[in-house]
């Protein structure tokens, strides 16, 4: 079978009469529910409230009586709480469809998340549906989180465009959601180019794989085939590599016991014995070390001043050959230089 992320555009002939078990559920064609099926009515009222920033508030006032008539067709009441800053649907004595107020609901969560009116209103088909992703939580770091959600807009909007031409998908990239507005299959699709794109995988992966679906499911050959092998593969490239520090320090061996105390400047006198001399003493002892510092100071300086004047040692050079002629002569030593300047002057 082929894989059942394909082109959501391409929709193949439905299955109207099946018995059992179905291979591929998305070609059963579900039946429309009518008033007729379900003509007594819903049993409790049912509700659900959102709120909205700030920022909205205009262009909700604006297209509010838009809602409420799109809602009051399907016999869902709408209000608007412009103090409050909170949009509520709820259900009446005429609603017979049990699923409208969560398309309702879908609606105004879509109008609270800066979706126009237009593309949220298709929410109510049957055939389409929504998804609010969050992608915030995905991303722990914020500057990478901005650079991944910048990608998966693409320049000039280019990579959204294309997702949307590719699964019939509205999708909205808006502060720490991403909303799509599409059938069922496209959503799919949409949601796996989002959290893949979150985990730094590039969507451009995933789009040239839905555009080679698309190729294929025009091929009645290769429809009922597996897809694999013509689908592009994700490799990751752990290019970061950690540098090991220059100087590596030496974890101490552990010991139960504290380092030992240092001795505090009492301690040291008492070990001297300075501490029970009076202050005469001290003084006298003091001005005693300072002269002895400076003889010494004295000695070294006048030892360098006469290091200038003092005549170097003057060698014999006749016994220093004599010396030299007492010494055996080394022949191998003296054949292996032979050989190397007789080779040097060869190349030569």
């Amino acid at each position: 079978m082929s894989d059942s992320e394909s082109d959501a555009g391409d929709q193949t002939a439905g299955i109207e009469h099946f018995d059992g078990p179905v291979e591929n559920a998305w070609l059963l064609k579900i039946p429309e529910f009518k008033p007729e099926d379900n003509p007594n009515g819903l049993l409790e009222e049912s509700s659900f409230s959102c709120l909205f920033p700030k920022y909205r508030e205009k262009y909700i006032k604006e297209c509010w009586p838009l809602v409420v008539k799109a809602l009051g067709t399907h016999h869902i009441k709408a209000d608007l709480d412009l103090i409050l800053g909170n949009m509520t649907v709820r259900t009446t004595r005429k609603t017979w469809d049990p699923y409208i107020i969560l398309k309702a609901r879908d609606l105004i969560k879509l109008l609270s998340r800066s979706v126009p009116f237009e593309q949220a209103v298709k929410v109510l088909d049957d055939e389409i549906g929504c998804d609010i992703i969050k992608v915030k939580n995905l991303v722990a770091n914020k500057e990478k989180f901005v650079k991944r959600r910048s990608r998966l807009i693409g320049p000039n909007g280019c990579t959204l465009k294309s997702l949307e031409l590719l699964t019939n998908c509205y999708v909205l990239v808006q502060g720490a959601t991403v909303s799509a507005i599409g059938p069922y299959k496209g959503l799919q699709c949409v949601r796996k180019v989002v959290e893949e794109t979150m985990k730094n995988i590039h969507p451009i992966y995933n789009i040239k794989a839905l555009m080679i679906k698309r190729e294929l499911m025009k091929d009645e050959n290769l429809r009922e085939e597996n897809w694999e092998r013509f689908l592009p593969r994700f490799q990751s490239k752990n290019t970061t590599k950690r540098n090991k520090p220059k100087v590596v320090k030496k974890k101490k061996e552990y010991t139960p016991f504290p380092p030992p105390l240092q001795d505090s400047k009492i301690d040291k006198q008492l070990a001297s014995g300075e501490y029970f001399l009076t202050d005469e003493q001290k003084r006298s002892k003091k001005r005693q070390e300072q002269v002895d510092k400076e003889k010494r100071d004295a000695t070294v300086q006048k030892e360098r001043r006469e290091r200038d004047f003092v005549a170097p040692v003057e060698t014999n050079r006749r016994a220093a050959k004599a010396n030299s002629a007492d010494t055996p002569l080394d022949v191998k030593s003296l054949k292996g230089k032979i050989a190397k300047a007789n080779k040097r002057a060869a190349k030569s």
